[in-house]
């Protein structure tokens, strides 16, 4: 199989993140690379109340995630994200390789390569030339 990125989003429980902050972080590098995988970029999203109550819980911690890993094994890890107490919800989607290094770019805190916005002009360029 091969090995794509995803980007992830965990909810993790805000009174066991606000006692150990840099759990978060160990905690999704562990279950990504437990299960065969590599973190591009994983950082705090927010710390917000959620729209309704997850398991008794009023507030979250969004904690916002890209990686590569194996995507047979994404089910090993979409297990382990269930067996892990202070992850309330997670959702996991596959990036289309075009939007791998901006959206890793952003989540880094960097600028997007130049070369992607030149590209997207040229791509709409080319879509308004053949609609003609």
């Amino acid at each position: 199989m091969a090995e794509n990125v995803y980007e992830c989003m965990f909810i993790f429980n805000a009174n066991a993140y606000a006692r150990n902050p840099a759990g978060a972080a160990t905690a999704v590098d562990e279950l990504v690379t437990s299960n065969g995988g590599e973190i591009l970029a994983s950082r705090l999203w927010n710390e917000q109340k959620l729209a309704y109550p997850i398991k008794g819980h009023r507030k979250g911690a969004y904690w916002l995630s890209y990686f590569r890993i194996d995507s047979s094994q994404l089910v090993k890890f979409n297990r382990a994200c269930q067996l892990n107490d202070s992850i309330l919800r997670h959702l996991a989607i596959k990036l289309d390789p075009r939007l791998v290094e901006p959206m890793v770019a952003v989540a880094k805190g960097e600028t997007p390569a130049a070369e992607a916005p030149a590209e997207a002009k040229a791509e709409a360029k080319a879509e308004t030339v053949a609609a003609e």
